[in-house]
């Protein structure tokens, strides 16, 4: 995991036709720790949604053969039920409830050790790639998740 470049997932470990599971690894020294919480390093909780918006993303552009870019648009009934610590591994769950008009709409989850963290609703966007350089890398990136 990068946080710095917003690459949340590290691998994928599952993908079917409406949910999707990866990997991820908090990293042991970000600067984001050294303001969040000084002496008490914890991943802040708008970035507990980000990885989960990420696999909801991924599913999608999955769904679509790559032929679309998905971006956030709402998140809805968010909670944070748990404090992530640096070095922690975690598992993103994405499950698709709905999927129509350009919208999507997914129940996004956050585990470490099994037990939630985190979980949102989520809504997004897809859209075809407005540029080539981004279709590329997202192709690339796709083949570093093991999709």
């Amino acid at each position: 995991m990068r946080l710095e470049t917003f690459e949340m997932l590290d691998r994928v470990l599952e993908r079917g036709e409406t949910r999707l599971r990866a990997a991820c690894r908090i990293p042991e020294q970000s600067p984001v720790f050294e303001g969040h919480f000084p002496g008490f390093p914890l991943l802040p909780g708008v970035l507990m949604i980000e990885i989960m918006a990420q696999a909801a993303g991924w599913l999608l552009i999955e769904r679509s053969a790559r032929t679309r870019i998905a971006v956030l648009a709402k998140v809805g009934e968010a909670k944070m039920r748990g404090q992530v610590p640096p070095g922690a591994a975690l598992e993103a769950e994405a499950e698709l409830l709905h999927d129509g008009s350009g919208y999507a709409v997914l129940k996004g989850a956050l585990r470490q050790e099994g037990r939630v963290v985190a979980e949102a609703e989520l809504t997004l966007r897809t859209l075809p790639f407005p540029a080539p350089a981004l279709e590329a890398a997202v192709q690339d990136r796709a083949r570093a998740l093991g999709l």
